[in-house]
């Protein structure tokens, strides 16, 4: 894997080899500032001034050029608009196609521009971790904090590139007039659905989207799934490859079975504290019964993940068959008078959770132009699932019995899900095609300089040789680039992570505490889900199909919530300001559930829970969204990936939750609410906390 100082010199323009970050200067100006404070020959404060001062330079040496370049690329379309001018008066075909490759030169030069400030960009972000790294991450909190908000900031113009947009905007509109409408010279203001087909613009647009990860309510779904959607292919080669693994009906069938498995994850949550008590234990006792799901969701996640290594039709037969199971045995615990039968089914359910395997299948063969609209759909499988479960309860209000099996309120669910699971087993024996892993192996990259094969296991674990092995070339290299070239390498390696331990290794204080986040907000949500159907009995007397009704509408509150979130206010505010923001809401939330007098109301009871719940669910989308920017990219892949870390992260939180619930039940119903709601509030407190202390760094 070529370091980032190797990238940068191959990849820059020639003619602007002047204006980017001199990134091999700053880099041993780094290590001179180390050995310094070690001789004591500077103290901290003379450094940091000295590398704001540089690094103030070099962005305002990167904006004065991109400030240029943006002008010379604004007057360049002026001269084209006054051509176009001249041929709306006077038509003529040959014209406007001449005129419309010059519009094309122009992007072709916007994209250059694009992959200049991305250039830079990425320097900026690395020299301030490699900085971060020698002295303890203290930097880039100090140059952020004072530069990011200044009325003067030249950071902003890097990372926000104001001005690009207009000249984007400019480019779409003219080649659209000029585009198979000659003669008609339709405005696409006049059709804004009609989507404009033209290479020029669409590299325009994937690089824009690469640069400012601009948000919508499809690529806020995406990051909600924490799916890492990365680099379109190069090569048509490429998307070939990925054409060929992709089979849309298998890719239905793991939306399904994510659908199925929210519904199986709550459709029992309305009624298992009198399922519970029907077996002899306390209401309470609903706690475990529905954590059990999540403890062995532990273990399975990790299985799956690593299973999903080899096949994904495998594991999700294997997961159809434990779920069938579970479900049986959750339904036949009620005659067996057996609340052992009746844990033992939750946690076969919980063994065959196959999320992991549902995720690793949009991510690895899906092509990339869809995976974005593959995992909005996984996000909204999940969502309906969790809306639909709870409504499924309230449903199955029956009683009867059957060769002395009994039907009621509480076995119903687990025949219900047992059937379903039978189902979909049977089609996906049917229809599931294994992606063919053999493509990856056939179709290996070859050395250029041999034309041998290149080995796919090199290629995933770093090349042990160099590609270029130019003895001159090594010679000229600078001594401080051949020390440092071993931690660089490192740092950009795309090697996935290959244990547990090693994934931790790879976590940023950022994203520790982006995981502490969510750990908080699946607690409070657990707490609020599991605990409802004996709260709202205890205080409100509702029967079952009222805490369904409840249920169901609080997760029917989740699509609408990331549309607007996704599609408006994620474009007005900061993601980082919105996780504050919505962490104080959360708070508020839990503070006005608690009970402080002697009557506790329906309205503050359900205002409360829907303030909470929405709040989390903001809080989700947001949280997924700067997780997936500030993780590492080691992390994108492979069997300890960071979806499988925010999945156990989850479902370690929703574990404690239901331990929880059940051990305040001891104390009695009465105190339960306010005993669960304390380590919601102290955890939430926690985490707001942690976001101040990191909020710099959160960019």
């Amino acid at each position: 894997m070529v370091n980032f100082g190797k990238k940068l010199m191959a990849d820059q323009i020639p003619e602007w080899k002047g204006y980017y970050i001199n990134y091999k200067l700053m880099k041993k100006k780094v290590n001179q500032y180390g050995q310094q404070l070690q001789q004591g020959e500077k103290d901290r404060r003379r450094v940091l001034k000295d590398f704001s001062k540089m690094l103030d330079d070099q962005i305002e040496k990167i904006v004065l050029f991109l400030l240029e370049q943006q002008g010379m690329l604004a007057n360049r379309i002026e001269k084209l608009g006054k051509q176009r001018a001249i041929l709306q008066e006077q038509p003529d075909i040959s014209g406007i196609a001449e005129l419309r490759e010059a519009y094309r030169e122009v992007g072709l030069d916007l994209i250059k521009l694009l992959k200049f400030v991305d250039l830079n960009a990425t320097g900026i972000r690395k020299i301030l971790k490699k900085f971060d790294k020698r002295f303890g991450y203290r930097f880039t909190d100090y140059y952020v904090t004072s530069r990011s908000n200044h009325p003067y900031s030249q950071l902003q113009q890097v990372f926000k590139h104001v001005g690009v947009g207009a000249v984007v905007g400019a480019l779409s509109r003219n080649i659209a007039e000029l585009q198979e409408r000659q003669g008609s010279y339709l405005s696409i203001y006049d059709q804004p659905s009609a989507a404009l087909k033209d290479p020029i613009i669409d590299m325009i647009n994937s690089s824009v989207d690469r640069l400012t990860r601009s948000t919508n309510f499809l690529r806020f779904l995406g990051q909600h799934a924490l799916i890492v959607d990365e680099e379109s292919p190069s090569t048509a080669g490429e998307e070939e490859i990925e054409d060929q693994k992709y089979h849309f009906m298998s890719l239905m069938l793991n939306l399904v079975n994510t659908f199925l498995y929210m519904v199986n994850t709550y459709i029992i949550v309305p009624t298992a504290d009198d399922y519970s008590v029907s077996l002899g234990a306390a209401s309470t006792v609903c706690g475990v019964v529905i954590g059990s799901m999540a403890v062995a969701q532990i273990f399975s996640s990790v299985y799956f993940s690593a299973w999903s290594n080899k096949s994904y039709f495998k594991p999700l037969v294997f997961s159809s068959i434990v779920l069938f199971l579970g479900n049986v045995c959750y339904a036949m615990a009620y005659d067996m008078k057996s609340l052992t039968v009746l844990i033992i089914g939750r946690l076969l359910c919980g063994l065959g959770s196959a999320r992991a395997v549902n995720r690793r299948y949009i991510s690895d063969c899906v092509p990339s132009r869809i995976r974005m609209q593959a995992s909005a759909g996984f996000v909204s499988a999940s969502a309906l699932g969790m809306a639909c479960g709870p409504a499924l309860a309230g449903l199955l209000q029956w009683k009867f019995k059957i060769y002395m099996v009994t039907f009621n309120q509480s076995t119903l669910p687990g025949w219900v899900m047992a059937v379903s699971w039978l189902l979909y087993l049977v089609w996906l024996w049917i229809s599931f095609k294994e992606p063919n892993r053999a493509t990856e192996v056939n179709d290996a990259p070859q050395n250029p300089a041999s034309g041998q094969r290149v080995d796919i296991g090199q290629l995933e674990n770093g090349l042990a040789q160099p590609l270029l092995t130019d003895s001159g070339n090594k010679q000229n290299e600078d001594e401080d680039e051949e020390v440092d070239d071993s931690e660089e390498a490192a740092e950009d390696s795309h090697k996935p992570a290959t244990s547990i331990g090693s994934a931790y290794r790879l976590l940023t204080p950022s994203v520790k505490v982006q995981l502490l986040i969510y750990f908080m907000l699946k607690y409070s949500m657990e707490i609020l889900l599991s605990e409802s159907s004996v709260i709202t009995n205890h205080y409100f007397s509702w029967n079952t199909s009222a805490v369904a009704i409840f249920l169901a509408i609080l997760g029917l509150t989740v699509l609408p919530i990331n549309a607007v979130v996704g599609t408006y206010i994620s474009n007005m505010f900061e993601d980082r300001q919105l996780l504050m923001a919505s962490q104080i809401t959360l708070l508020v939330g839990i503070v006005f559930s608690f009970k402080v007098t002697s009557t506790y109301s329906v309205v503050q009871y359900v205002v409360s829970a829907l303030v909470t719940f929405v709040s989390a669910e903001v809080l989700e989308g947001v949280n997924l969204s700067l997780l997936s920017s500030v993780m590492s990219s080691r992390l994108s892949r492979g069997t300890y990936n960071g979806g499988l870390l925010s999945t156990e992260a989850g479902t370690l939180a929703r574990v404690v939750a239901d331990c929880t619930i059940t051990a305040a039940g001891y104390l009695g119903v009465g105190k339960l609410l306010n005993i669960t709601l304390l380590p919601s509030l102290v955890i939430c407190g926690a985490s707001i906390a942690c976001t101040f202390l990191t909020y710099n760094s959160l960019f």
